[in-house]
C-alpha cells in the first residue's frame, strides 16, 4: 500500500497517471471493487474508476480534474468536505453513508476515506473506496446532515472520560488516565506528573509502560533536568520532541499536554515512544487535550474532596482531643481545689491538734493553690496563643539572673525526689544577655525543669546553656548569635512514635501517664509557641521509653558576650 501511495503522489503528474486506476483497471477489478476515486482536500478528483451498476454507467474523463459539485457530487457537500479535512487531519481512515448524484440520478453510498500519507510532510489526498446501496436503504441517510459511524477517537475520550468520572480518588484518577492512553495509543511510557510547590520539583504519581521501560513510578525530577519539562512549564500549548535518536534513555518522541483547572495548571500527561520516531497526528494530540481538560478538573475535584475529607477528620480528631483533655483537665483542676478545701476545712473543724499541725494544714492548702494556679495559667495562655493575643514585650535578659531563679525554684523539689541537680552556664568574661521576654523565658524553663523532676524516678537533671555564633533575624532585627538551652534527665523518656505529638495542642502522649503524673499536657506546645514568639525554637529528644530525654529552646543573643578562653596547662 505505501508502495502505491507513493506512486500516486498528486504533487506529481506522473505519478497521478501512474496510479490512475483507468490505465489499469484490472487491479480493481480482481478486486471486485466497485467504486474507487482520489480527491485532494478541496474535493477535485484526481483519479476515478466506478462500476456501480449498468443502469449508471460514469465516465471517468468526465470526473478526473474536475470538482464534485459539477460531475458525481454528495448531496450534503459541506459535511462531507468536512469528513475529507478531518480525516487528512487526523491521518484516521473513516466510515460513513452519503446520498450522491450523477445526472439527475440519486443513489446511497457507503464509503471509506482513507488519508494517503506522504513520504515527508502532511497528506493532501485520499482514497475513497465504497459501494452503491440499495435505494431501499435510503433510511440511513439523510440530506441534513452526513450520518458516520463514531469517531474511534470521541469514542475513546468518552470511555476514558466516564471512568474518571466515576471516582473522587486522585491516586485512581492518575492511573485510569495513564493506562487508558498508553494502552490506546500504544506508547512505550505515559506518566501522570505532579507538579511541586513553586514549581521547585516533578513527582511522577502514577505510570504506564511497557515491559523494556523502566520504571518512574514516585521519582522526584528537576524542572530543569531536561528542556521539555521547563518548556511544558513555560506554556499552555503541548510540547512535542521528536527524532531524539541521542538520547541516552533511548526516547525518540516525547509530547506532554498540561492540565488546568481555572487557568491554573495542576499536572502533566507525558508520553513516550522509544522503539521509534513517532509522529504525533493532530488527532492524537486533540485526544489528549481533550482528555486532559476533563483530567484537570477531576483532579481538582478530586484534591478538593481529598482535603474536605482530611479536614473532616482533623475536626472530628481535634474535637475527641479536646474532650479528652477537658475531661482530664476537669480532673486536674479539680484534684488541688478538692485539697484546698479539705485543708480549710480541717482548720475550720479545729481538727488540728497542735498549731504546728494547722500550719501543716495551710502550708498543703498553699501548694495545692499553687497548683491549681499554674493549671489555670496553661488554659489561659494556650486560649490566649489560639486568640492571637499573646503580646510580649521583648528586651535584655540576663541569663544568669534567668538561671539562678530557676534553681531556686526547682532545687528544692529535686533534693525532696533524691535528684541530682545541677545548671551549667558558659564561661564568659562578660554576662551573657539574651533578647526575650523575662518572665515567659522563666515560665518556660520552670516548665521544662518542672517536668523532667516529674517524670525521673532516680538519676539526675541537668540544664546546660552554649553560646551559638550564628546571625539570626528576628523581627526586621539582626542578632549577633544565640543561646541553646537544654534540659537533660535520665527520667522515663517517650518512644519515638510518639514523640511528634509531644507538641500538638490537647494531646497527651501517654494517658496512663497524665493520670500517674498530673497536668493538662499543653506544657510543651505552650512552651513552643512562647519561645516561637521570641525567635527561637523548642526541640525534644529521647532515644525510646527508660533512656532519658532532652529538650532544647533557642533564644537571640542581645550581644556577644566575651569568651572566657581556658590556658592550656
Amino acid at each position: 500500500m505505501n508502495s502505491l501511495i507513493k506512486r500516486h503522489n498528486p504533487e506529481t503528474q506522473s505519478n497521478e497517471m501512474s496510479f490512475n486506476p483507468m490505465t489499469n483497471p484490472t487491479l480493481w477489478q480482481a478486486l471486485e471493487a466497485e467504486l474507487v476515486y482520489i480527491q485532494d482536500r478541496s474535493g477535485k478528483y484526481l483519479s476515478f474508476y466506478g462500476n456501480i451498476g449498468n443502469e449508471l454507467t460514469i465516465e471517468p474523463e468526465d470526473i478526473i480534474g474536475f470538482f464534485p459539485e459539477q460531475t458525481l457530487k454528495p448531496v450534503s457537500p459541506e459535511a462531507y468536505y468536512e469528513r475529507i479535512r478531518r480525516v487528512l487531519e487526523r491521518r484516521i481512515p473513516e466510515q460513513c453513508y452519503c446520498q450522491f448524484e450523477y445526472r439527475g440520478q440519486s443513489f446511497p453510498l457507503e464509503l471509506v476515506i482513507s488519508p494517503i500519507f506522504k513520504q515527508h510532510g502532511q497528506g493532501t489526498t485520499v482514497l475513497v473506496m465504497g459501494h452503491r446501496l440499495p435505494d431501499n436503504d435510503l433510511s440511513v441517510i439523510t440530506n441534513s446532515a452526513l450520518p458516520t459511524h463514531p469517531d474511534p477517537y470521541q469514542k475513546l475520550l468518552t470511555k476514558i472520560a466516564r471512568k474518571i468520572r466515576r471516582t473522587l480518588n486522585l491516586e485512581t484518577i492518575w492511573q485510569q488516565t495513564v493506562d487508558s492512553l498508553g494502552d490506546a495509543l500504544q506508547v512505550s511510557r505515559c506518566l501522570m506528573v505532579a507538579i511541586g510547590p513553586n514549581q521547585d520539583y516533578l513527582e511522577v504519581k502514577a505510570e504506564y509502560r511497557q515491559p523494556c521501560c523502566t520504571s518512574a513510578l514516585g521519582n522526584r525530577l528537576s524542572p530543569e533536568g531536561e528542556p521539555w519539562w521547563q518548556q511544558a512549564l513555560n506554556q499552555r500549548e503541548p510540547v512535542i520532541f521528536e527524532h531524539l535518536v541521542q538520547d541516552s534513555h533511548q526516547i525518540q518522541s516525547i509530547l506532554i499536554i498540561s492540565t488546568f483547572y481555572q487557568n491554573q495548571r495542576n499536572g502533566l500527561i507525558y508520553l513516550e515512544q522509544c522503539d521509534r520516531s513517532r509522529y504525533w497526528c493532530p488527532a492524537e494530540i486533540e485526544l489528549i487535550q481533550e482528555l486532559a481538560d476533563q483530567v484537570g478538573t477531576a483532579i481538582a475535584h478530586a484534591t478538593l474532596y481529598q482535603e474536605l475529607e482530611q479536614a473532616t477528620l482533623a475536626a472530628e480528631e481535634a474535637s475527641r482531643l479536646k474532650s479528652d483533655f477537658l475531661a482530664s483537665t476537669t480532673h486536674e483542676l479539680r484534684t488541688p481545689l478538692n485539697g484546698i478545701i479539705g485543708f480549710l476545712k480541717l482548720i475550720l473543724d479545729g481538727m488540728a491538734d497542735d498549731a504546728q499541725e494547722q500550719q501543716e494544714f495551710l502550708e498543703e492548702a498553699h501548694k495545692s493553690a499553687l497548683h491549681l494556679l499554674n493549671l489555670i495559667n496553661d488554659i489561659l495562655d494556650i486560649a490566649k496563643i489560639e486568640a492571637g493575643k499573646m503580646d510580649l514585650e521583648l528586651g535584655s535578659v540576663e541569663l544568669a539572673e534567668l538561671f539562678q531563679a530557676v534553681d531556686n525554684f526547682t532545687l528544692p523539689q529535686a533534693q525532696r525526689k533524691h535528684l541530682a541537680f545541677r545548671s551549667k552556664l558558659p564561661s564568659t568574661l562578660t554576662p551573657i544577655v539574651v533578647y526575650g521576654n523575662y518572665q515567659r523565658l522563666l515560665q518556660v524553663m520552670l516548665n521544662l525543669v518542672s517536668n523532667a523532676i516529674k517524670f525521673t524516678h532516680e538519676g539526675s537533671i541537668v540544664v546546660n546553656a552554649e553560646i551559638v555564633k550564628k546571625k539570626i533575624d528576628h523581627q526586621h532585627q539582626e542578632f549577633p548569635g544565640l543561646v541553646k538551652v537544654s534540659v537533660t534527665d535520665t527520667g522515663i523518656g517517650v518512644s519515638l512514635d510518639k514523640q511528634a505529638k509531644l507538641f500538638e495542642k490537647f494531646v497527651q502522649v501517654d494517658g496512663s501517664h497524665t493520670k500517674a503524673y498530673g497536668g493538662t499536657g499543653l506544657g510543651l506546645a505552650i512552651s513552643q509557641k512562647l519561645i516561637q514568639a521570641m525567635g527561637g525554637q523548642v526541640e525534644f529528644y529521647s532515644m525510646g521509653e527508660g533512656l532519658g530525654s532532652t529538650v532544647t529552646f533557642t533564644v537571640p543573643l542581645g550581644q556577644m558576650p566575651v569568651i572566657k578562653t581556658v590556658k592550656s596547662p
